[in-house]
């Protein structure tokens, strides 16, 4: 019995300490940081040994003796010497992948970044910012005929609506919000244009097909307008997870051929970017003559094309909208949404929200 225990305390003992190598081990060849901190640093000719004593100085790895165990065990041999920006929060593998793929530092390289729901003319103020391009090179593009018919040529996302002359900007809608890396501010807008349309198609292609089942109940009866409905959910200011319901409400009113009395259709037909900005008061405000303001008592449906330039959330809540019977939602101070089946509980739900200091519209 006595020896059968000290059998078991020997086991135990073996399985603690293969258990704690394990973690040491997974822990040594996880990333040092979770910050987005980019470190660029000069990988020179030499072993790969004197590589990982590199990375460790730059504080890119916790262990040297880990990185020798690491590309032993995965059978490491060519490490490139060049420059490289790497990041503290990239695991070892990844750091590893970099280097046998060879991938160089840019100095002059550009990254610019779109955030979700800005329109062509805040686009353009960037481009303008981070680039050798102006303001005018980047609305200019938006007019040139010849390019806007070989970017429809080009993808299936892009028709004839969009030359609709109504529209301030053809490609409104499509500019695909993302960080993106260019050679160096030298680049041209046009390739600005493609690289953001191209990741457009790939962020688009998995809903092509519910896009297409979408488009076929004569609501939404095109990817322009689904596009221009999902630019709408975008700006409407409710949360990620309320966006779904949100388009349930747009998607309803189309239906029954109400009007969408959306604000935020408004500013964009006014030119107003910034939302803080009052409307009341405006004497456009009701004006009937602009096909993108959805104020106008008379305006049925959608506007003439997409106000802004929806992310993925926003596409992805308006291809699975949610299905209910709600026509009104507001958002409170906190943005919490809520629906309303008709003017009354719209009313009281607003009146309730300002009796508590929770309306901040």
């Amino acid at each position: 019995m006595k020896k059968y225990k000290i059998i078991v305390l020997i086991l135990t003992i073996i399985l603690a300490g293969i258990f704690l190598v394990a973690f040491l081990y997974n822990y040594s060849i996880s990333a040092v940081s979770k910050n987005n901190e980019p470190v660029v640093v000069e990988i020179k000719e030499g072993s790969i040994y004197s590589i990982g004593d590199t990375l460790y100085e730059n504080k890119l790895i916790r262990n040297t003796l880990i990185f020798k165990i690491y590309v032993k065990l995965n059978g490491v041999k060519d490490l490139k010497a060049s420059t490289y920006e790497f990041n503290r929060n990239m695991k070892l593998k990844e750091i590893i992948s970099m280097l046998e793929e060879g991938n160089s530092y840019n100095p002059d390289e550009v990254r610019i970044t779109f955030k979700e729901g800005l329109n062509v003319r805040k686009i353009a103020r960037i481009v303008d910012e981070e680039t050798n391009n102006s303001y005018d090179d980047f609305i200019n593009i938006m007019s040139d005929t010849d390019f806007i018919n070989s970017l429809i040529d080009k993808y299936w996302f892009l028709t004839d609506n969009i030359k609709n002359s109504k529209i301030y900007y053809p490609l409104e809608g499509y500019l695909f919000p993302n960080t993106y890396a260019f050679l160096n501010k030298d680049v041209s807008v046009k390739e600005i244009v493609i690289t953001m349309l191209d990741e457009t198609n790939k962020q688009l292609e998995p809903y092509k097909s519910k896009i297409e089942e979408f488009t076929k109940d004569g609501v939404v009866d095109s990817v322009h307008k689904f596009m221009t409905l999902a630019s709408i959910v975008e700006l409407e200011g409710a949360s990620a997870n309320d966006r779904a319901s949100v388009a349930g409400v747009f998607y309803n009113r189309i239906k029954e051929g109400w009007v969408l009395g959306s604000d935020v259709t408004t500013y964009y037909y006014l030119k107003i970017d910034d939302f803080k900005q009052s409307l009341n008061g405006n004497p456009n405000l009701y004006t009937c003559d602009n096909a993108y303001n959805t104020r106008c008592t008379s305006f049925v449906g959608l506007p003439v094309g997409p106000i802004s330039n929806p992310g993925k959330e926003s596409i992805e809540a308006t291809a699975n909208y949610t299905k209910h019977n709600y026509y009104y939602f507001v958002a409170d101070c906190k943005g919490k949404t809520y629906l309303s089946k008709d003017p009354t509980e719209h009313y009281n739900t607003i009146q309730r929200l300002k009796n508590e200091g929770n309306w901040c519209v």
